[in-house]
């Protein structure tokens, strides 16, 4: 297997693999080749580094495999105003979803319990807890979810 970083005339840059440099100019002479984002057929290989293999007495640094992140300055003018309108109807539903839901802090989880256990009468809530209370939550049956934009407390708003 061979990897090759490619890249569009659009210069989206993405990592395909192939079982050889002949498969690649074969898929590639066929069209069979498109980018990943914009599904344009106009590829060539991309500058890469060299792959060097580390002398046999060193020890290779522990390596955490990374998702690629893509920061919004880097994106092209179409895709990030497509993210960008997309984080903002995300923040419209949140919104509008909150309108009738009460901020209770950091008493979300307490809150949660009563309610699910009959203890309060319920109704929508939203407010803060850790991740390892969220889990216990939701090990009880009881339905959270986090919230995808963070709300600023009412306590903290100008």
């Amino acid at each position: 297997m061979i990897v090759f970083d490619l890249q569009c005339a659009l210069g989206h840059v993405f990592e395909v693999w192939f079982g050889s440099s002949r498969d690649y100019e074969d898929q590639k002479a066929r069209g069979l080749v498109t980018c990943p984002t914009c599904g344009d057929a106009m590829i060539d290989k991309a500058v890469m580094a060299p792959a060097v293999a580390a002398k046999g007495n060193r020890r290779e640094p522990s390596r955490e495999i990374v998702p690629a992140q893509r920061d919004v300055a880097t994106m092209m003018p179409e895709d990030a105003a497509k993210l960008q309108a997309v984080i903002e109807r995300l923040a419209q539903v949140q919104a509008q979803l909150l309108e009738n839901s009460s901020w209770v802090g950091s008493a979300f989880a307490e809150k949660a319990r009563a309610m699910h256990y009959g203890e309060e009468t319920p109704t929508s809530i939203h407010g803060v807890t850790d991740a390892e209370e969220a889990r216990a939550l939701i090990e009880e049956g009881i339905a959270v979810a986090p919230l995808p934009i963070p709300v600023v407390p009412p306590t903290e708003q100008n």
